[in-house]
Order: structure tokens, then C-alpha cells, then sequence
């Protein structure tokens, strides 16, 4: 059983603990800079989508980012609210080694990223209109890699990741493998829909709760109750659905 998460946008600047392992995909990681690079200031500020301030503090970024000298721990790196309701800073050694096993964060830069890899603080989404060696975008570019490598001696994925990086993987699952969505729900005047912060809550969450029980059987996920509850009318073989508490 491997989990997916999506990355976050922020990052944290300070190094808090030293990595334990290099990112695999370390030369497809330096196609993809030797691309953005080759764009002008403005061309980058549009592949980035962001402010004027933002593009700027990513040009000096991309002066001295180097991936295979990364010096901050994947999952200790990114900071949106995924990572914060994660808390990976209260994990115990045991909870750590449970999600570099398990957990796969997906990246626009990097591909595939087990927890403590080692990475550098970037701005780089799945979608953004880039192409690299000829490619038609990063999904192209990218291609079977990242799914071969999150599914490499495992044949289920547990989907913990927006569409945007699920979408790098689930097109490419190979014969005999699966994905499992996890979906997160709260009832609006009657109906069930999925509100993005509340479900980027849940999914952190529930990572550190996969961590904390050392979850490797998938009959077992529906036990998450953290703030939810399973709704297994409204399941099924591929989509685990929880309602979530207000």
C-alpha cells in the first residue's frame, strides 16, 4: 500500500532536520530547471502564476538552486495546511520511518518524493504551462516515471492528492494495480460536497493517523474517524467517502 500527497506552494526557509535520502529523480529534476531557466523573467512569472514579489523572490531561487543539494527533509519542507494538521515535527522515529516507507509526495520539480529526501525550496506546479526537452507539458514530460516509482513493489495506491498530482499518476497505473480515493465531504443544504480546506485538513490528518497506527491493510482505512465518519453507502471498491463534522 503506497500513499500519495500533494505538495504544498509555501515552504519553509530554515533547515529544522538534516535528510536521510536523495530524491530519485534527480536528473529529470535538472531538465525540468534547465527549462524554466531558458524562459525570460516575465515568461517564468506566468508559468508561476504569481505576484510580481513572488517571481521575484523566485529568480533568486532559480540563481542557486541546485536538487541534488537539497538540504531540508521533503516532508518537514512544505507548509501549506496538509503539513500543518500532519504536524510531522510531533511524529516519533517509528511514525517517520512508517510514512518513508508508505508515503509518496508528488512533485512538479522532483517527481516522486519519499519524507526525507532531501529538497530545496522551489515554486513549481503540476499544471503550470511548461515544457521540457519538447514535451507538451509536465504530464507529458513526466510520463509512466512517477507512477513506476510510487507503485515500485506495491500494487494499491491510497489517493491522498488533489487531482492536479493524482492526475501524474492514475492514468499510468500498470495491469493489476489500483487506486483508492479518499474523498472528503460536509453536507451544504442537503447535499454532500468537498470544500478544499476542510479536505486539505483532513488529508494531513489522516496521514499522521495512518503514521500513528502503522495502517498497511486497506480494510482498515475506514476506521479513520478523526472529526468524520465513514459513509460506506457512498463508497465504493475505489472511492472510501467521510463525512466531515462541523
Amino acid at each position: 500500500m503506497r500513499i500519495i500527497l500533494s505538495p504544498a506552494k509555501k515552504m519553509r526557509r530554515e533547515e529544522v532536520l538534516l535528510p536521510l535520502s536523495q530524491p530519485v529523480f534527480l536528473k529529470e529534476a535538472q531538465k525540468v530547471l534547465s527549462a524554466l531557466r531558458a524562459h525570460t523573467p516575465d515568461e517564468r512569472q506566468a508559468i508561476w502564476n504569481c505576484s510580481a514579489k513572488l517571481a521575484q523572490e523566485n529568480e533568486e531561487r532559480l540563481k542557486t538552486i541546485d536538487p541534488a543539494r537539497g538540504t531540508s527533509p521533503a516532508l518537514f519542507s512544505y507548509c501549506g495546511l496538509a503539513y500543518n494538521y500532519l504536524a510531522a515535527d510531533a511524529l516519533s522515529d517509528g511514525e517517520l520511518e512508517y510514512l518513508q516507507d508508505h508515503l509518496r509526495i508528488l512533485s512538479a520539480l522532483y517527481g516522486s518524493l519519499r519524507p526525507m529526501d532531501g529538497i530545496c525550496s522551489y515554486r513549481l506546479e503540476m499544471e503550470a504551462p511548461l515544457s521540457v526537452n519538447g514535451s507538451k507539458n509536465l504530464y507529458d514530460f513526466w510520463g509512466k516515471k512517477i507512477a513506476r516509482e510510487v507503485l515500485k513493489n506495491e500494487t494499491t495506491v491510497i489517493n491522498l492528492a488533489s487531482k492536479e498530482y493524482s492526475d501524474a499518476v492514475e492514468p499510468h497505473l500498470p495491469k493489476g494495480t489500483r487506486m483508492i480515493h479518499i474523498v472528503f465531504v460536509t453536507e451544504v443544504k442537503g447535499a454532500l460536497k468537498t470544500k478544499g480546506t476542510l479536505a486539505k485538513m483532513a488529508r494531513g490528518t489522516m496521514v499522521r493517523w495512518l503514521a500513528e497506527n502503522q495502517i498497511t491493510k486497506e480494510q482498515d482505512l475506514t476506521e479513520f474517524s478523526a472529526d468524520c465518519e465513514f459513509l460506506k453507502e457512498r463508497s465504493d471498491a475505489g472511492h472510501l467517502v467521510f463525512l466531515q463534522k462541523k
